[in-house]
């Protein structure tokens, strides 16, 4: 018997709902190793093959995808026409609703997600799909150790031509700041306090707000290739710009809003979107 591993195969964001906190960012990185007999190139499996085939099913079934606990109790999922309709009461009794595609969610057998409880559905998720050779296949999700700042959002890009265009999909994200040319570590725990599990909306997405039982909501949907969407959530959770979510735009909102409240300092925002990615804002 022969292990064979690979670390970091791929970096799973997804949006989850959490009954404590709702709406939550995630990255999580993934680790896979498989047990079995090495066949006739003398491997357990080709490293291509498992970079190709096997990170390609990870991709598909929980990347950039809503993740929902399904026994969660305060959880009612409806189908219609288009897909699911999901009615999430969070523990202090603050609602969230999602509308999308059947390929924008996926449920999750429990009634907290939890990175463990993750990786054992991606491992029984996988293991009936790798040659026989394979006897067995653990897998280890883990958020990126992060020395500093850090703040988890969700967006949808209705412009997007792939699967960022699901509303409610987001990333664990670090964020650097220089001022006039030296990291300022107190604007960036201002900004990660701020934008803690923040919801990133398009203003031109929100179709409307309400009140119910004292708590403001934004309703937030549009149309797009892979069919409608619709989210509503708590207005506090909510941060509205101008222009599209990406994380270009996301830099370069947070530069030029540093740069208004200190007109005399130059400033450099490196906003991650997840991990090792991300884009550059000047001002």
């Amino acid at each position: 018997m022969t292990t064979l591993f690979v670390k970091r195969l791929t970096v799973i964001d997804c949006s989850v709902l959490s009954p404590a906190r709702g709406l939550i960012g995630e990255s999580w990185q993934v680790d896979i190793e498989l047990d079995g007999d090495l066949d006739y190139q003398g491997m357990v499996l080709d490293f291509g093959e498992v970079k190709k085939s096997i990170k390609r099913l990870i991709d598909e079934q929980f990347d950039h995808k809503l993740l929902v606990p399904a026994d969660y109790p305060g959880l009612q999922v409806a189908e219609y026409r288009e897909g699911l309709h999901l009615s999430f009461t969070l523990q202090d009794g603050r609602d969230i609703e999602h509308r999308s595609p059947r390929d924008a969610v996926r449920l999750i057998p429990c009634e907290r997600i939890a990175a463990d409880r993750l990786a054992q559905i991606v491992t029984d998720y996988l293991s009936p799909q790798t040659p026989d050779n394979v006897s067995s296949i653990r897998v280890r999700l883990w958020p990126e150790p992060i020395d500093g700042a850090f703040y988890q959002y969700s967006h949808g890009l209705r412009h997007h031509e792939g699967n960022c265009q699901r509303i409610a999909h987001g990333h664990r994200s670090r964020i650097e700041i220089l001022r006039n040319g030296q990291r300022d570590p107190q604007l960036e725990e201002q900004w990660a306090d701020g934008w803690a599990d923040i919801y990133i909306g398009t203003r031109a997405d929100l179709i409307g707000t309400s009140r119910r039982d004292g708590v403001e909501y934004c309703e937030f949907g549009y149309r797009s290739s892979q069919g409608s969407f619709g989210l509503t959530l708590p207005k506090i959770g909510c941060y509205l710009i101008d222009n599209d979510s990406t994380v270009e735009n996301i830099a370069q909102h947070i530069a030029d809003q540093l740069k208004a409240e200190h007109p005399n300092d130059r400033f450099k925002v490196y906003a991650f979107e997840g991990v090792d990615k991300g884009a550059i804002g000047l001002a």
